[in-house]
């Protein structure tokens, strides 16, 4: 309600919530017709977005999850940009709150400039294979109409990577987008959220999920060739073990140490995870630091002393 762009229509969904939220956003409403509320049962973030879609009017969608905050400019300097350069998209930094420390994400696309079809397919989409940091819709706006031609949801029974999915959709379809230098959605990461609950999210499992999920459709042989798409695709989830690995072994309240070691050990001789070692050697060759080189030989070696000697060290020196 604080956006210095007025032209916005808010369109809350309410998923099955129990914190007070559906009185709260009745309240505001009495006092401010852009405001529209829908009810449901809990159905899960992609069908609640999904509802939200089938909704909006505006020419432009964008997201706000219901933990973060986003600046007053930001939808006005999103809508200026979008306008001015007749973009399908416009992708901004993005600003997370991780643990007190903020922490600003920025891509390696040229800045301020509409990138076309030829550059989206080369560097876009294969940079949605390799890497989640891309993934979040929340610091992006959409064009309406090019969600609705070319039907573009999120996925349903896909519990992590769904974000990442509906932009694949979205920028296979993509003509013109642009990069700007600007952050103006805040993320915050919390013990207890979505993304932090190591006793209750079984991360892993989902990144196993993503890895195996069938995008065929979305990358055609002239986009990118059979060898290079499996390349990427063995990165992020060789990326996404390291991670994983680092958030377990460096936990020291939530988990015991006998069962933390025991989830690493099924990570590291995963059969997939073994399948995708070498693709994730290729691709990352000259890239990785001293330590990622080193976790990585460890997961090689299947070495769980290796992983947590190196973790308790990392976790000593940054103390």
């Amino acid at each position: 309600m604080n956006q210095s762009f007025s032209d916005i229509e808010v369109i809350c969904v309410n998923d099955g919530s129990k914190d007070g939220s559906k009185e709260l956003i009745e309240a505001y409403m009495r006092s401010n017709p852009r405001i529209m509320l829908i009810n449901q049962a809990n159905q899960g973030v992609s069908m609640a977005r999904n509802i939200g879609l089938q909704a909006a009017s505006g020419d432009y969608i964008g997201f706000v999850d219901a933990d973060d905050t986003i600046d007053a400019t930001m939808y006005d300097t999103l809508y200026r940009a979008a306008v001015e350069g007749d973009c399908d998209a416009v992708i901004t930094n993005l600003e997370c709150e991780l643990e007190g420390c903020k922490v600003t994400t920025k891509f390696p696309f040229p800045l301020g400039i509409v990138l076309m079809r030829d550059y989206i397919e080369r560097e876009i989409m294969t940079y949605f294979l390799k890497s989640d940091q891309l993934n979040m819709v929340c610091n992006k706006l959409y064009k309406r109409v090019k969600i609705e031609k070319y039907d573009v949801t999120f996925p349903k029974n896909v519990s992590l990577g769904e974000d990442g999915i509906f932009n694949m959709r979205f920028f296979k379809h993509a003509t013109r987008i642009i990069y700007i230098d600007y952050s103006g959605y805040n993320y915050r990461e919390v013990m207890g959220s979505a993304t932090r609950n190591i006793l209750e999210k079984d991360y892993f499992q989902r990144a196993l999920e993503v890895y195996e999920l069938d995008i065929s459709d979305l990358y055609t042989s002239s986009d990118i060739d059979s060898i290079k798409f499996k390349q990427l695709r063995s990165y992020k989830l060789i990326s996404s073990v390291i991670a994983n690995i680092n958030m377990y072994l460096k936990a020291s309240k939530d988990l015991s140490l006998r069962k933390r070691l025991r989830y690493v050990n099924g990570m590291i001789r995963n059969p997939d995870v073994r399948e995708a070692l070498p693709y994730y050697y290729h691709e990352a060759s000259g890239t990785l630091s001293r330590y990622e080189r080193f976790i990585a030989e460890m997961i090689r070696r299947k070495s769980l002393l290796g992983l947590y000697c190196a973790t308790t060290y990392s976790k000593l020196r940054n103390t």
